[in-house]
């Protein structure tokens, strides 16, 4: 049995005229004798009556507990799980609306970002059988004892690879708003170009270095079960970005690996200079502690003898102040930064990568307040006043237009 996986973010869902893309994209699948299984996030962005933020903001006041917060929040997801079952149905396809427990993802108990420890077909497999179209409600799933969960932040794009895993399909098409992964952020860069194809690592670097692509977890799990993902337009009949092991299918033979693929950033940072005396221990482990104690994440660190340097969300500066004050640490804080990072497999072993990028953000007098890379990423802090300019230096540097 053929099975493709086709999940359709919130703002694919909430009109009419949004739903016929999706009969259009059922009924091509069913053309090409797929099977489709559907994931559907929450319909719509904050404000609008069934989206997740909406449904936390009606109960943030008083503090729920965990538990019952993800009861609340699940329920976006179901409610367009039915409305898309039902207007499909009405289109002529028979269907079957499930929340994420039913489709059979089971999780553990850590509430607002439970992790996904079992998965049982059965209903899917016989719900396919039966030639119906099951339409999963993304994001959530259920603990052994019958608790709801929710799978944290762009969680319907786990659920879609989890079920495509665990029902060994064809292939996984997430549809939202864009045509496919792009070089670069469209709005900081108009001439950003769609890619046709990019290797899971790299995907997963743009991802994590900021890239609103899709869910690092979900490109985790279609990389261990070597699923192809489609990125798509759920308006257009864009081909989209294929997402995939190059090697896989000797992409090689046909795409030479560029340099670099894409540009990534993340905004709102703030570096922090710790000084040290030199007769301390520059490590500090201790000091460590108390920032991970604090739930401070921190990023780009470097130690030196006479200094630590490291850089953290904007929004952890007080709570980071606190502790230097308290430990009498001499420090600096340069806030209103933005970690911008080049990614591409084409540049590991290649010399002369960093120099180039030291050399463009030079030409146009971007202060580069901080480095770091790995054998595919070269990230460079720089004034979040200089964002949109390096951006744009960078992605000229490497002819990603």
């Amino acid at each position: 049995m053929k099975i493709i996986i086709q999940k359709f973010g919130g703002s694919s869902l909430a009109t009419l005229e949004l739903r016929e893309n999706i009969v259009q994209k059922v009924r091509e699948a069913k053309e090409r004798s797929i099977n489709p299984v559907i994931v559907v996030s929450a319909m719509g962005r904050k404000g609008e009556p069934y989206a997740t933020d909406t449904l936390i903001d009606m109960v943030n006041q008083y503090k729920p507990m965990p538990r019952n917060l993800d009861l609340l929040m699940a329920c976006g997801e179901i409610i367009s799980s039915v409305t898309i079952a039902s207007y499909l149905k009405d289109r002529g396809w028979d269907t079957i609306p499930l929340t994420g427990g039913q489709a059979g993802i089971i999780t553990d108990n850590h509430y607002g970002k439970a992790n996904i420890i079992n998965i049982d077909t059965q209903l899917l497999l016989n719900i396919l059988k039966e030639g119906k179209i099951p339409v999963v409600a993304g994001f959530q799933g259920i603990t052994k004892e019958g608790n709801i969960t929710t799978l944290g932040r762009g969680g319907s794009d786990v659920t879609a690879a989890i079920l495509g895993e665990a029902l060994k399909a064809d292939s996984i098409e997430i549809y939202t708003d864009v045509d496919g992964v792009m070089t670069a952020d469209p709005i900081l860069m108009p001439s950003a170009k769609v890619l046709s194809a990019i290797d899971y690592n790299e995907v997963l670097e743009l991802a994590e270095y900021g890239a609103k692509v899709i869910h690092p977890r979900a490109i985790e799990i279609s990389m261990r079960s070597n699923i192809p993902i489609y990125i798509k337009n759920a308006t257009t009949n864009s081909p989209g970005t294929l997402i995939t092991n190059y090697n896989k299918i000797n992409l090689q033979k046909t795409l030479r690996y560029p340099v670099v693929t894409g540009i990534a950033h993340i905004s709102d940072r703030a570096q922090i200079k710790v000084k040290t005396d030199n007769n301390e221990d520059f490590f500090d482990p201790l000091f460590f502690t108390e920032i991970a104690n604090n739930n401070i994440s921190i990023d780009l660190i470097n130690l030196f003898p006479e200094e630590k340097v490291f850089i953290i969300d904007k929004k952890d500066i007080s709570k980071v102040e606190e502790i230097l004050k308290e430990n009498k640490y001499q420090y600096n804080i340069i806030d209103n930064c933005c970690k911008v990072t080049a990614i591409g497999s084409g540049m590991r072993g290649v010399p002369g990568v960093m120099a180039r990028i030291v050399s463009a953000l030079h030409r146009e007098d971007i202060q580069i307040l901080q480095t770091a890379d790995s054998h595919t990423t070269i990230s460079c802090l720089v004034k979040e006043e200089d964002t949109k300019a390096a951006i744009r230096v960078l992605h000229e540097e490497f002819n990603l237009g």
